[in-house]
């Protein structure tokens, strides 16, 4: 949104602006709000060298856009500070994660995608926020993000002191865990940027251990192309072999990582109706879910992450799982249902879960 260059901000002082800022923000439902610069240098760097072991598989827009992506008044011009937001999504309804994991008939899906689709709920406060603002000040020059575009949004928010890049590469808090979203308002304002916090995983790294694929290859680097999260979501074609079995339940994201978190005793259930469990996507059967037509799959998943997938990846997924399931007459009938599905994707993945259970 461009304006005037000429407009009059208020006459509060930038720390005031900033405090004013906080308060509406967290009276939208957000748990934080934090201020940033826009020096992403040293990340930058390290952005370069992920890229340049190959880390994103095939998330080639990882690497597009040049250096819009660290370098945010190149993606918006004009921006001099980035208001950082973050959101509780832990739902108190949802089965716990690790549990979950133990029940082997059952589709274990990340916690973040089963409920409303997070894009829409935070773009939306981040837009009345935006004009909030506006009623204070006047029109100024800001866009606002929410996983949405090219942007560093942890990086920003560990500058905006929100927390530290903990080892899983994930943004961590001391008082709130890791279970949140992140959302982002470049704008034009002078606003004093926070103090970053220190790092608290120490010597601990049980997500390092925890990890199903081993894609925590060290401290603070992450392999995508090991990730059960990158494998469901992300890869389109077949899922390496080496892989299967590791998923165990997981059809769509991983979450043990933030589940082993010593940090995540203290994250806060999330206030947001939106974000509570719909129907069968909460620990729904696997046969269920793997018998839903292409229809009924759109309709289920309507407004939620899980879209993202798309249907034949879906069944992909919940054929591997399937295929780490208890032998019984009925896995195995539910499989033999798609052998001949018109997909070879879906066939190849169905004829490794049948050979799974002979």
């Amino acid at each position: 949104m461009s304006h005037d260059p000429d407009y009059k901000q208020s006459e509060a002082s930038p720390e005031t602006l900033a405090e004013s800022i906080r308060q509406w923000g967290r009276a939208l439902g957000f748990s934080a709000v934090g201020f940033a610069d826009i020096d992403l240098a040293v990340h930058e760097a390290r952005l370069d060298e992920w890229l340049a072991k190959g880390y994103q598989g095939e998330m080639d827009w990882m690497a597009a856009h040049g250096r819009k992506r660290s370098r945010p008044d190149e993606l918006h011009p004009g921006t001099r500070s980035v208001i950082v937001t973050r959101m509780d999504y832990l739902p108190e309804e949802a089965t716990e994660s690790l549990e979950l994991a133990e029940q082997a008939d059952r589709a274990n899906i990340s916690r973040y995608a089963v409920g409303r689709d997070y894009h829409k709920v935070i773009r939306k406060r981040l837009v009345k926020l935006a004009k909030r603002i506006e009623a204070e000040i006047g029109p100024f020059n800001h866009r606002v993000f929410t996983d949405s575009a090219p942007v560093m949004e942890k990086a920003l928010a560990e500058k905006a002191g929100l927390g530290w890049i903990g080892k899983h590469t994930l943004l961590l808090n001391r008082h709130e865990g890791s279970w949140f979203f992140l959302g982002e308002i470049f704008t034009d304002l002078d606003l004093p940027a926070d103090p970053p916090v220190r790092d608290h995983c120490g010597s601990c790294r049980r997500c390092i251990d925890i990890c199903p694929t081993d894609a925590i290859v060290a401290p603070y680097q992450l392999d995508a192309r090991r990730c059960i999260s990158y494998l469901t979501i992300e890869l389109k074609g077949s899922i390496p072999e080496e892989f299967r079995a590791a998923m165990g339940n997981r059809v769509f994201g991983c979450d043990d990582c933030q589940a082993v978190c010593p940090w995540n005793r203290y994250a806060k259930f999330t206030q947001e109706d939106d974000f509570t469990p719909r129907r069968n996507l909460d620990a729904g059967e696997l046969i269920e879910l793997f018998g839903w037509d292409e229809a009924t799959f759109l309709s289920r998943t309507e407004g939620t992450p899980i879209r993202r997938t798309g249907y034949e990846c879906w069944l992909r997924n919940l054929a591997v799982a399937l295929g780490n399931a208890p032998t019984n007459a009925k896995v195995i009938a539910a499989l033999q249902t798609r052998a001949e599905h018109p997909s070879a994707l879906v066939r190849e993945h169905v004829a490794w879960a049948l050979a799974r259970h002979d």
